[in-house]
C-alpha cells in the first residue's frame, strides 16, 4: 500500500516537472516572440520622420504590451493582437514594418496619418487579421496580391488614399503611379468573410471582377470616386447581405442589371455620376427594405417604372440629370415615406400626378427643367411638410390651386418660366417662413399677395416678366435679410414704399417698366448696400432726392424714362463704383454736374432727351473708363471740351440735337477707340478728326452744324492754305515761268511715261503681291501703317528676344515703346515651315474676333500688320500681367485681396456676357484660362489671346478641331467636337474657383460636380486660398455668391450651365446671406443656398 502512494507521488511530481517545463517553453517562446516583434516596432519608429518618432516615446524596451502607445495585447503569450494609431499624424511609409512578425495581430488601424509609398508583402502574412483601416494617407502603387490571402477579414478601408488627411484640399495628383491604382482582381472572392469593403475615392480602374459576387456577407461597398469602367456585373446580385452600396463618381457604363433587384437588404444604392445607360429595371421595385435611391447625373433614359411605387421606406429618391422620358407615374404616391424627390433635368412629360398629394411628408419637391404640362394638381394642397418646391422651365399653365395656401411650411418657392395664368396665391406666406419667391415670366395677373407684406424671412423676390397689377403703395413691409427685389415688365401702380429704405441688407431693387408714380422717397438712401436700383420706364416725377448720394455701393442707377425735374444732384458724384448712369428721357434741367467726373468706374452715362443747359463740364473728360456717352437732345452751349477727346475707352459718343459751337478739339485725333459718333444739329464748324469714327460716320451724324468739313461721305473737303502773291505786278511774270516750267514738265513726262510703261510689263505680277500685301499694313490704325511698322521694328531691334514678354502657342509677345512715348504689346506670329496655313487661321480668327468689340475687360486692338517680313497684332498694353503669373506668386497673390479678386471675376463674367450676347455674331472664346486674364496697374480684368476665337455664324458649323487649356475644356468636348457658348461658361466656372482658391481645382470639380459626399461636407474656408485671411462681412457674401455661381458653372449637362448673361447679372447683384458663419459653411450648403 505504501509502495502504491510513493508510486502515485513519484507521478505527480513528475506532472508538475512537465507543466512547469511546458509552462517555461511556453514563457520563454513568448519572450522571444515579444522581444522580436518589439525590434520589428522599434525599426519601424526609427524610419518615420523626426515629427512622428516623439509621438511614439512610450515605445522603448522589448516589452510591447507593456503600455507602449497604440498596442495591446488580449493575452501576453499571443503578443501583439492590435495596432492601433488612428490620426497619430505619422509620416513615413510601411516599408519597414515587417509583419511577419505579428502571427496573432487581429487589427491594424492607421487611419488617416500621412505614410506614404506601397505596401508591403509581408501584410498577407496576418492569417488572424479581421480588421484593416489604412485609409486616408497618401499610399501608393497597386494592391499587393498577397492582401487577398488575408481570408479572415472582415473589415477592409482603404479609403482616399489620393489625398492627405480627411480634410485636405490637395488637388489629386495627376501621375497615378503616386496613388492607388489599378484594378482589383479576381482573388478579391477569396475575403468570403469580408463584411465591410470600404475603397472610394482612389485612382482603381478596371471592371469589377464577377467574384465580387462571392462575398456573401458583405454588408457595406463603397466604391466611388476612382475610375472603374465597364458594366455592373450581374453577379452583384448575389450579395444579399448588403445594406450598402456606393458605386457614384466612376465611369461604369451599360444598362443597370435586372439582379440589382435580388439585393433584398439594401437600405442605400447610389449609382449617381456614371455613364450608365438603358432603363431603370423594374426589378428595383423588389428591394422592399430600401431608404435611400440615388440614379442622377447618368444617360438613364425610358419612362420612370410603375414599380419604384412599391418601395414603402424610401425618403430620398434622386433621379434628376438623365434622359426620362414619359410621365411621372401616379403610383409614386404610394412611397409613403418619401421626403426628398428630384426629378429635375430629364424629359418628363404629362401632368404632375394627383397622386403626389398622397406623400404627406415630403419635404422637397424639384421638377424644373422638363416639358410637364397642365396645371398644379389640387392635391398638392396635402404636402404640408413641403418646404422646396421647384417647378421652374417646364409647360404648366392655369391658375395655381387655392390648395397652395395650406403651404405654409414653404421656403423655397420657384414656379418661373412656365405658362401660369390667374392670380399669385394671397396666403403664400402665412407661414412667416418663405425665404425665396420666383415666378419670373408667366401670366400671373391681380395684386401681390397681401401675406408677402409680412414676410419678414423673405430674401429674394422675382415676380418680373408677369401681368401683375393693383396698387404697390402699401403692398411691401420691413424686410430684415431681404436681399434682391425685382418686379419689372408687369402693370403695377402706385407710389414707391418709403419702407424700402429700411431694408438694409437690400443689394437691387428693380421695378421698372411699370405704371409707378409720385415721387422717388428720399428714405432710399438708408439702403446702403444697394448695388442696382432700377426705376426705369414708369412715371415717377419730381426731384432725384440728393439723399441717393449715400448709396456709396451703387453700381446701376437707372431712372431713363420717367417725368423727373429739377436739378440732377451734385451727390451723384459720392457714387464712387457707379458703372451705369441713366437719366434719359426725363424733365431734368440745369446744369450737369461737374461732380459727375468723380464716378471713375462709370461705363454708361445717359442723359439724353432732357432739357439741361450750359456747357459740357470738362470733368467729364476725367472718366477713363466710360465707354458710351450720350448727352443728346439738350440745350447745351458751348464747345466741346478738349478732356473729352482724351478718354481713352469711349467708344460711343453722341452730343447731338444741342447748340454746341467752335471746332472739334484736335484730342479726339489720338482717340483710337471711338467706333460711334453723332455730333447733328449743333453750330460746329471746322475739320472733323482724322479717325474712323469720323470718316465712317454717316451724313446724318454729321448734318445740320455750322460749317464741318473733311473727309468723310456728304461733307465737303477742307480748303488748304494758299500764301499771298508778292504783288499784282508780277502776275505776268509768274504767268510766264509757269508756262515754260509746264512745257518741260510735259516733254519730261512723255520720257518717264515711255520707259515706266516698258519696265511695269516686267514688274507687273510683283507689284500687284506687293500692293496686296500693303494694303493690309495696319488696316484699323488710324495711324501711318508704315511709319508705325517701321516704329515697331526700330524699337524691338527687329524683335530681338530682350523685348519678347511671353511666349503662347501661335505667337511671341513683346513689350514695345513708341516714339510717342505710348506702350503697347506686341504679339508677332511664328513662322511655319508648312506655309503658315494654321497659323494664318489664327491670325485671321484673332483679328475677325477683335476688330468687331469693344468692352473695357477685353483687351483692345489698336491695329494688325500683314507683311512678307513679319506679321503681327498690337494691343494695349496691361501693366499688372496674368492672373496665372500672380496667383502663383507669393507675394502676388498675397496683394490681389477677397474684393479684388471679386472684380476679376466680375470683369471676366462681363467680357463673356458680351462676346456671347451682345456681338453678332456671337463669339466664343475657346480658351478661358488665368494665363489669358490680363490685369492693369487697378487690377481690373482684360480677356487676352483671341487666336482660338470661333464665330458662331448662323450658317456656319460648330463643328471644330479641339483647342483650349487642359484643365478647363468643357467635359463634352471629349466625346463631341461641337462648340458653343457654355464651353466658356464651364471654363469661366474652373477659372473662378481657381481665383477663390489660389490655384487650379484638379479634381475638386469632378467631386463638386458628382455631389460627392466627403467633399460636399468639406468646409468652404478649407477650400479658400490660405494666403489670404478668411473674407469677412461684404467679402464673404461676395465669396459665397462666387462659390455658388462657379459651382452652378461646372454642370456636367452643358444645358444645366447658366449663361454668362445671367453670371454677370447674378455677381453684379447677387450676395448671398450667410447662414452661419464661414467657418461653419460647408460646400454642400453653398450648393444648397
Amino acid at each position: 500500500m505504501a509502495a502504491l502512494s510513493d508510486k502515485r507521488l513519484l507521478l505527480c511530481s513528475l506532472v508538475l516537472v512537465l507543466v512547469s517545463l511546458l509552462h517555461f517553453a511556453t514563457f520563454a517562446s513568448s519572450e522571444t516572440s515579444s522581444v522580436a516583434a518589439a525590434e520589428a516596432l522599434l525599426k519601424w519608429k526609427a524610419s518615420l520622420d523626426n515629427q512622428s518618432q516623439p509621438l511614439l516615446s512610450s515605445w522603448v524596451g522589448d516589452r510591447p504590451c507593456n503600455n507602449w502607445v497604440g498596442i495591446a495585447c488580449e493575452e501576453l503569450e499571443l503578443g501583439v493582437t492590435s495596432l492601433n494609431l488612428s490620426t497619430f499624424g505619422l509620416i513615413g511609409t510601411l516599408y519597414n514594418l515587417n509583419f511577419s512578425y505579428f502571427p496573432n495581430l487581429l487589427t491594424i488601424d492607421l487611419y488617416n496619418n500621412s505614410l506614404n509609398g506601397t505596401i508591403p508583402d509581408s501584410i498577407g502574412n496576418l492569417p488572424k487579421l479581421t480588421h484593416l483601416d489604412l485609409a486616408y494617407n497618401e499610399l501608393s502603387g497597386t494592391f499587393t496580391p498577397t492582401i487577398w490571402n488575408l481570408s479572415k477579414l472582415l473589415f477592409f478601408h482603404f479609403t482616399g488614399n489620393q489625398i492627405s488627411g480627411k480634410n485636405s484640399t490637395r488637388d489629386r495628383p495627376n501621375d497615378k503611379s503616386s496613388t492607388i491604382h489599378g484594378p482589383i482582381p479576381s482573388s478579391m472572392g477569396n475575403l468570403t468573410k469580408l463584411f465591410s469593403l470600404q475603397l472610394q475615392d482612389n485612382y482603381l480602374s478596371g471592371s469589377l471582377p464577377r467574384e465580387i459576387g462571392m462575398l456573401g456577407n458583405l454588408s457595406r461597398l463603397t466604391l466611388q470616386g476612382n475610375e472603374f469602367s465597364g458594366s455592373l456585373p450581374p453577379e452583384i446580385g448575389k450579395l444579399g447581405n448588403l445594406r450598402q452600396l456606393f458605386l457614384m463618381r466612376n465611369t461604369l457604363s451599360g444598362s443597370i442589371p435586372q439582379e440589382v433587384g435580388m439585393m433584398r437588404s439594401l437600405i442605400e444604392l447610389d449609382l449617381s455620376s456614371n455613364s450608365l445607360t438603358g432603363a431603370i429595371p423594374a426589378s428595383l421595385g423588389n428591394l422592399s427594405e430600401l431608404e435611400q435611391l440615388y440614379l442622377y447625373s447618368n444617360s438613364i433614359s425610358g419612362p420612370i417604372p410603375e414599380e419604384l411605387g412599391l418601395l414603402q421606406h424610401v425618403f430620398i429618391l434622386q433621379l434628376l440629370d438623365n434622359s426620362l422620358s414619359g410621365p411621372i407615374p401616379a403610383s409614386i404616391g404610394k412611397m409613403s415615406a418619401l421626403a426628398n424627390l428630384r426629378l429635375q433635368q430629364n424629359q418628363l412629360s404629362g401632368p404632375i400626378p394627383t397622386t403626389i398629394g398622397n406623400l404627406s411628408k415630403l419635404d422637397t419637391l424639384v421638377l424644373f427643367q422638363n416639358k410637364l404640362s397642365g396645371s398644379i394638381p389640387a392635391s398638392i394642397g396635402n404636402l404640408t411638410k413641403l418646404t422646396d418646391l421647384v417647378l421652374i422651365s417646364n409647360n404648366l399653365s392655369g391658375p395655381l390651386p387655392l390648395e397652395m395656401n395650406n403651404l405654409t411650411s414653404l421656403i423655397n418657392l420657384q414656379l418661373g418660366q412656365n405658362r401660369f395664368t390667374g392670380q399669385l396665391r394671397q396666403h403664400i406666406c402665412d407661414g412667416r417662413s418663405l425665404v425665396t419667391f420666383g415666378a419670373i415670366n408667366n401670366h400671373f395677373t391681380g395684386p401681390i399677395p397681401k401675406s408677402l407684406k409680412n414676410c419678414t424671412s423673405l430674401q429674394r423676390v422675382r415676380l418680373d416678366g408677369n401681368e401683375l397689377t393693383g396698387n404697390i403703395s402699401e403692398a411691401f413691409g420691413i424686410y430684415p435679410i431681404l436681399d434682391y427685389v425685382d418686379l419689372s415688365g408687369n402693370n403695377l401702380y402706385g407710389e414707391l414704399s418709403s419702407k424700402w429704405g429700411q431694408c438694409h441688407n437690400l443689394t437691387s431693387l428693380k421695378i421698372s417698366n411699370n405704371n409707378i408714380s409720385g415721387r422717388i422717397p428720399p428714405e432710399l438712401g438708408e439702403a446702403t448696400k444697394l448695388g442696382v436700383l432700377d426705376f426705369s420706364s414708369n412715371h415717377l416725377t419730381g426731384k432725384i432726392p440728393k439723399e441717393l448720394g449715400r448709396l456709396t455701393s451703387l453700381l446701376q442707377l437707372l431712372l431713363n424714362n420717367n417725368q423727373l425735374s429739377g436739378n440732377i444732384p451734385s451727390e451723384i458724384g459720392m457714387m464712387s463704383v457707379l458703372t451705369h448712369f441713366n437719366l434719359a428721357a426725363n424733365n431734368l434741367n440745369g446744369l450737369i454736374p461737374k461732380q459727375l467726373g468723380e464716378c471713375s468706374k462709370l461705363i454708361f452715362l445717359n442723359l439724353s432727351r432732357n432739357i439741361l443747359r450750359g456747357s459740357i463740364p470738362s470733368d467729364i473728360g476725367s472718366l477713363q473708363s466710360l465707354q458710351a456717352l450720350d448727352l443728346s437732345k439738350n440745350l447745351l452751349i458751348g464747345e466741346i471740351p478738349p478732356q473729352l477727346g482724351g478718354m481713352k475707352q469711349l467708344e460711343t459718343l453722341n452730343l447731338s440735337h444741342n447748340n454746341l459751337s467752335g471746332s472739334i478739339p484736335s484730342t479726339f485725333g489720338e482717340n483710337a477707340s471711338l467706333t460711334s459718333i453723332d455730333i447733328s444739329y449743333n453750330e460746329l464748324e471746322g475739320p472733323i478728326p482724322d479717325i474712323t469714327a469720323f470718316h465712317k460716320a454717316p451724313i446724318t451724324a454729321l448734318q445740320n452744324n455750322k460749317g464741318l468739313c473733311g473727309n468723310a461721305a456728304g461733307l465737303k473737303a477742307c480748303p488748304k492754305m494758299i500764301p499771298n502773291l508778292p504783288s499784282k505786278r508780277n502776275n505776268q511774270f509768274l504767268v510766264i515761268i509757269l508756262v515754260s516750267f509746264l512745257g518741260t514738265l510735259f516733254i519730261i513726262f512723255i520720257i518717264v511715261g515711255v520707259s515706266f510703261i516698258l519696265c511695269q510689263r516686267v514688274r507687273k505680277t510683283e507689284a500687284k503681291s506687293r500692293e496686296a500685301q500693303n494694303n493690309n499694313l495696319f488696316a484699323i490704325w488710324s495711324y501711318d501703317g508704315k511709319m508705325v511698322y517701321e516704329n515697331i521694328i526700330d524699337a524691338t531691334e527687329e524683335f530681338d528676344s530682350k523685348y519678347c514678354i511671353g511666349v503662347g502657342g501661335y505667337g511671341s509677345v513683346y513689350k514695345v515703346e513708341l516714339p510717342t512715348s505710348q506702350v503697347v504689346a506686341v504679339k508677332k506670329l511664328h513662322s511655319l515651315p508648312d506655309g503658315g496655313t494654321s497659323y494664318q487661321k489664327a491670325f485671321t480668327s484673332e483679328i475677325s474676333a477683335l476688330t468687331e468689340i469693344r468692352h473695357r475687360n477685353i483687351v483692345k486692338l489698336y491695329g494688325f500688320c500683314s507683311h512678307p517680313r513679319h506679321s503681327f497684332l498690337v494691343y494695349e498694353f496691361l501693366e499688372g500681367g496674368s492672373l496665372m503669373k500672380i496667383l502663383n506668386s507669393e507675394e502676388g497673390a498675397k496683394t490681389v485681396d477677397w474684393i479684388k479678386r471679386a472684380n476679376v471675376i466680375k470683369g471676366v463674367a462681363n467680357a463673356l456676357s458680351y462676346m456671347h450676347h451682345d456681338c453678332s455674331p456671337s463669339i466664343i472664346h475657346r480658351d478661358i484660362s488665368s494665363k489669358n486674364v490680363l490685369l492693369d496697374r487697378e487690377y481690373e480684368a482684360h480677356i487676352a489671346d483671341f487666336g482660338t476665337a470661333r464665330l458662331l455664324k448662323p450658317d456656319s458649323s460648330n463643328w471644330t478641331s479641339l483647342a483650349g487649356t487642359f484643365g478647363y475644356m468643357a467635359p463634352e468636348l471629349a466625346y463631341t467636337m461641337e462648340v458653343n457658348e457654355k464651353c466658356d461658361v464651364y471654363s469661366f466656372g474652373v477659372l473662378t474657383l481657381e481665383i477663390i482658391m489660389g490655384k487650379h481645382p484638379g479634381d475638386l470639380i469632378s467631386s463638386l460636380t458628382s455631389s460627392a459626399f466627403t467633399t460636399l461636407n468639406m468646409p468652404l474656408k478649407d477650400v479658400l486660398d490660405q494666403r489670404l485671411s478668411l473674407p469677412m462681412n461684404e467679402a464673404a457674401r461676395e465669396v459665397l455668391s462666387i462659390a455658388k455661381i462657379a459651382i452652378a458653372c461646372l454642370h456636367t449637362v452643358p444645358q444645366s450651365r447658366p449663361t454668362m448673361q445671367q453670371v454677370s447679372q447674378e455677381l453684379s447683384t447677387q450676395k448671398l446671406h450667410l447662414p452661419s458663419t464661414l467657418h461653419m459653411i460647408t460646400l454642400g450648403e453653398v450648393v444648397d443656398l
